[in-house]
């Protein structure tokens, strides 16, 4: 790789772009937390002083349009701690499609959803795993539902995965302090990627990061029912599935008894 290629990819410009992103994104958050808000509950608001994390993100998204290669690094960052801290991450997953087109834009959103998506699994694990243990320690069904669901961790992800009725972001912190384990959930992760190229190939069609919207998605009949229809069976397939395993786990805890 000569320098003159590196110069053309990674200009000073563009790095001082990208380093001004990250530290306004972290501005931002530590800014939101120190106010006790809520990400998770922040919507779109009439009143352009109150904190507004879809107008942030789209923001963020139009300056990563601008840094060129490094608007990919910045997109999987900005994806993890919007993960993370609850923000809405729809919009992040269409403008994908808008900056990235649908093929290379499904691929960054699919790594940046997986990394953001085992940050908070760990962020549930370690700050509150302990905390669920010690509570169902004394309650001996409670504790083999538990571990048998950590014993099928890998096919209950996968199809909460391919669900877009389940909350993204609190799956990740639910998992977190069940008894899944971390290489299932990471594997279980490649659920998330029908529903992704589906989002991103919509955000794709709009052109533009100002036309994007989390609550005027669907302008394709065709792919609104195939999401719908997908997101039915996979409720319906996890929801006999856990309570078969939970079912099964009390007998046989009835049983050695």
């Amino acid at each position: 790789m000569n320098k003159e290629f590196i110069a053309n990819r990674f200009n000073p410009g563009d790095l001082w772009k990208f380093f001004r992103l990250i530290v306004l994104i972290l501005l931002v958050l530590s800014f939101a937390f120190s106010l006790n808000t809520d990400p998770a509950l922040a919507q779109e608001s009439a009143n352009p002083n109150s904190f507004n994390p879809q107008a942030i993100l789209r923001e963020a998204l139009q300056s990563i349009d601008s840094l060129g290669t490094l608007g990919i690094i910045a997109f999987i960052a900005l994806y993890i701690i919007a993960t993370v801290a609850f923000f809405p991450g729809s919009i992040l997953t269409l403008g994908a499609g808008v900056i990235f087109g649908a093929a290379w834009g499904s691929l960054y959103v699919f790594i940046s959803a997986t990394l953001g998506a085992t940050a908070a699994f760990l962020v549930g694990r370690y700050l509150a795993r302990g905390w669920v243990a010690g509570k169902i320690a004394d309650n001996k069904k409670f504790a083999a539902i538990d571990q048998a669901v950590g014993k099928q961790g890998l096919k209950i992800v996968l199809l909460t995965r391919l669900s877009p009725i389940f909350p993204f972001n609190l799956l990740n912190y639910a998992f977190g302090i069940t008894g899944v384990s971390l290489k299932d959930y990471f594997i279980g992760s490649v659920g998330m990627i029908p529903g992704t190229i589906m989002y991103v190939y919509i955000g794709s069609l709009a052109g533009n990061l100002a036309m994007i919207s989390t609550e005027a998605q669907f302008t394709n009949p065709t792919l609104q029912w195939v999401i719908r229809i997908l997101g039915l069976i996979a409720t319906v397939a996890v929801t006999v599935y856990v309570t078969q395993i939970a079912r099964k786990a009390l007998e046989e805890k009835v049983s050695s008894n």
